[in-house]
């Protein structure tokens, strides 16, 4: 059993733990006794972010210093870190594989010295430079293709149809480029590793996991908001080859996925407050497939918008961001049970604490749906 599957029950036999892999190899002893906190934050339009806190003398822990602090190749700026977290000490789960990019030691008179080591999973290669330059006669999977080989990292996408004549990265980094030319076609960009996928949005997949407040479930605040719904969504354009316009439009019946609610938030609008359509016109289309799919995208950002919010449970390694949840239970009201789109998770460790001497892991994340 993984320590992602664990139930909060069984979670109370066990401590949680962790293992943090530097340069392929485990921390010495030395540096896990001074290891006291370890955080894991994803994000589905960000780069993935580790956080590795070192701490000195306490009461109970009577060193005077940190000595590894000083070795110039332990915390080396781009060394490859993955961090481990779960509850089995033998069955640990890979939550981050990245760089480190940032060391932050802190140094007080009257205090040992300590020190915080972040990095990034690999998507923060995307983030160094910004460049001009032109794609032709390419879809945009093929371009996340291109863009990823150039980071040294494998592409993996899934083929977005639609090739455009002419696309310009106009002095943006790759990450700005790619998650503009994602968000338009409701794809993601995301690393695990050393490999790029460029895909369509998770939303419509089946749930992975269920939390209730009887196993592992501990807050849960959804927020409905119909600001910004409309029935339908048009995208204009002209066709200068044929002299014609160009009209792309998506309504309630178009959502890739209702995640086991009857009514989207295009059809509750509707029904409330009457036909409303937005209309995209400031994006240069240059044919009928274009306009389809980014008035399709469109639509479906907007809809999943319907209801948004924040939880936290008892640590859950298989708690990912951009993964579909369900939201489970009779303290829950009904209208509220059901799929829930994961677009953020925040995996917080503690190796001690300040009352017992005892660890602690919980997972804090946000989300979206699109119906109820």
């Amino acid at each position: 059993m993984s320590g992602g599957s664990v139930s909060i029950d069984t979670q109370q036999l066990y401590l949680p733990s962790c293992k943090i892999i530097v340069n392929g190899s485990p921390l010495s002893r030395e540096a896990e006794v001074e290891l006291v906190r370890v955080s894991v934050d994803e994000d589905v339009s960000l780069p993935s972010m580790f956080t590795l806190e070192f701490a000195g003398l306490d009461d109970e822990f009577p060193r005077v210093d940190i000595q590894f602090i000083d070795d110039p190749q332990l915390f080396a700026i781009g060394n490859p870190v993955e961090v481990k977290l779960g509850y089995y000490e033998d069955k640990l789960d890979s939550l981050i594989k990245g760089e480190i990019t940032a060391l932050e030691p802190e140094f007080h008179f009257s205090q040992p010295p300590s020190l915080t080591v972040r990095g990034y999973d690999r998507r923060h290669r995307l983030l160094i430079g910004r460049k001009t330059r032109s794609f032709v006669g390419q879809k945009d999977s093929d371009i996340a293709a291109k863009i990823a080989l150039e980071a040294g990292l494998t592409p993996q996408t899934e083929n977005s149809k639609v090739t455009h004549d002419y696309v310009l990265q106009a002095n943006q980094t790759d990450m700005e480029f790619l998650q503009a030319r994602a968000s338009q076609i409701q794809y993601e960009v995301v690393v695990e590793d050393k490999t790029l996928f460029f895909r369509p949005v998770g939303n419509a997949k089946p749930e992975i996991l269920t939390l209730t407040f009887k196993a592992d479930l501990l807050e849960f605040y959804p927020r409905v908001s119909a600001i910004g719904q409309v029935a339908k969504t048009a995208v204009q354009g002209w066709n200068f080859k044929e002299k014609a316009k160009i009209v792309g439009q998506a309504r309630a019946g178009d959502e890739v996925s209702t995640m086991g609610g009857q009514k989207s938030g295009a059809a509750l609008s509707q029904s409330a407050f009457g036909n409303g359509t937005g209309v995209i016109s400031y994006h240069p289309i240059m044919s009928q497939a274009e306009a389809d799919q980014l008035a399709k995208a469109n639509f479906n950002q907007g809809v999943q918008m319907l209801i948004t919010g924040e939880g936290i449970c008892e640590g859950r390694t298989d708690l990912r961001a951009g993964k579909v949840i369900k939201i489970d239970g009779d303290r829950i009201g009904k209208q509220f049970r059901g799929q829930y789109y994961v677009t953020s998770a925040s995996h917080r460790f503690s190796a001690r604490s300040s009352h017992n001497g005892r660890g602690g892991y919980y997972t804090h994340f946000t989300f979206k749906r699109n119906a109820f």
